[in-house]
């Protein structure tokens, strides 16, 4: 509160709750002693926050309080299951209502985005598994209650919809339940979550490669193989800053994905048409002669395999570290055997599209090549749309069509215009180049 008539100001109006509680947390080190942090005991953030070193010293003794100074400045880590992840998406809730009811309209909006983030999404992996209608229901329903409050409809609607919000967590959470997963569900989690994040980077780094490889651009084939590998660096590095650095939320998160996602929907169309345009001999030809693999050609496509595989690797390890702490010691093997058969499946797919295209004619692998990848510009759109509006960035605006997740498609209104869009664009892209070739055959 600062001291008036001195030369320590107020920080009331400087400082947000998170920073003070920094701030509060940093002071409260200068009297604890590290080595006492590692004690049987270990006190929750909610004690640490409420209770005061003179009331533990009352109660339980110096000890304790040595114990909870070393934690009060150094809080222990702990980790959330699905139980613990479901509970913070439910008190979020309860807090955006309240902020809701207290006029705090856009603090109530940024709490409804931060419940579905950093709670239910990282279980929707485990739970779709389980039942993939009530994980469909519940997310439906967080997005409905969201969007109520970005409508501003009255308290009386705003809580009906939250009620059901609630009802549907309740349901999930009786199906996770949490003496964890048996061996079974937790390696088909395991193979699923790698098998559907990465088959659309295989498909596109298979399709590069066996175009580059198969018209001997090997020089291009090494900037690909850089890209998809500074990939997985960079995905490792943006876990390993955002679990001990510094603060990723969940909003941002989705905000990097979705952008990456609409970037690569933009970029495999762009290659997919340019793939048509060349599918002749004639055509590739003329291409060859003008060298246009040159420096340029090989960083886009490297840039296209870097933003291909950084897209989902990010995510992919936090649904992996919420499905390892859920299946318990018990069920980490299957955990890593169903990642691993995931990798094999992965691998495998990626050498039977190397090894089929190098037996097709050119113009029929130029045109299947550019074909796979316009469809996946398509699919791009529909996931990049809906992690912006995970993130808060759009509304939600529900329409009577049918959910295919792996092939992004939604039953929304914005993503589905986006993927009308992306098709759209591709009709014309491609009318143009059929006009093209008509106007090409009487030179010929």
């Amino acid at each position: 509160q600062g001291v008036e008539g001195t030369d320590m100001p107020s920080f009331a109006d400087q400082l947000d709750d998170r920073q003070r509680w920094d701030l509060a947390t940093y002071i409260a080190g200068f009297s604890a002693d590290p080595a006492a942090a590692k004690s049987e005991k270990t006190y929750n953030i909610a004690d640490l926050a409420r209770q005061t070193p003179a009331e533990v010293l009352a109660v339980e003794g110096p000890q304790a309080l040595a114990t909870f100074r070393a934690q009060r400045a150094q809080p222990p880590q702990v980790k959330r299951g699905p139980a613990q992840l479901l509970d913070y998406t439910a008190a979020t809730l309860d807090k955006s209502i309240a902020a809701y009811r207290g006029g705090e309209h856009d603090q109530a909006y940024d709490l409804s985005v931060a419940a579905y983030l950093e709670g239910f999404e990282l279980v929707e992996s485990s739970l779709d598994n389980v039942d993939a209608n009530v994980r469909k229901d519940t997310e439906k329903s967080l997005m409905a209650y969201r969007q109520s409050l970005q409508d501003g409809l009255p308290i009386a609607q705003v809580e009906q919809r939250l009620e059901a919000a609630k009802g549907k967590l309740k349901e999930s959470a009786g199906l996770l339940g949490s003496d964890g997963l048996s061996w079974s569900l937790s390696y088909i989690s395991g193979l699923l979550i790698l098998l559907r994040e990465g088959l659309e980077a295989i498909l596109v780094l298979a399709a590069i490669l066996a175009f580059l490889r198969n018209t001997g651009q090997q020089s291009a084939v090494r900037s690909v193989n850089v890209g998809w590998g500074l990939a997985l660096v960079a995905g490792l590095a943006t876990w390993a800053l955002a679990a001990y650095v510094i603060d990723v939320s969940g909003a941002q998160r989705e905000l990097l994905e979705g952008c990456t996602a609409l970037f690569a929907s933009v970029m495999v169309l762009w290659l997919g048409v340019w793939m048509h345009d060349r599918r002749h001999a004639a055509a590739w030809q003329d291409y060859i002669k003008s060298s246009l693999v040159g420096g340029g050609g090989r960083f886009g496509f490297a840039i296209l395999a870097f933003f291909s595989v950084y897209r989902e690797l990010f995510e992919v390890i936090l649904f992996y570290e919420t499905l390892w702490l859920q299946a318990g010691p018990a069920g980490h093997d299957a955990v890593l055997a169903g990642g691993a058969t995931a990798l094999v499946l992965l691998i495998g797919l990626a050498w039977v599209i190397l090894r089929g295209s190098a037996k097709l004619p050119l113009a029929l692998f130029f045109g299947i090549n550019a074909g796979l990848l316009c469809a996946l510009s398509v699919v791009f759109a529909g996931h990049g749309v809906k992690a912006l509006q995970e993130a808060g960035v759009f509304g939600t605006r529900p329409v009577p069509f049918f959910d295919f997740d792996w092939l992004g498609i939604h039953a929304d209104a914005y993503s589905l215009s986006a993927q009308a869009v992306a098709i759209i664009a591709i009709v014309l892209l491609y009318g143009r180049s059929r006009m093209a070739e008509k106007r090409r055959v009487p030179v010929s």
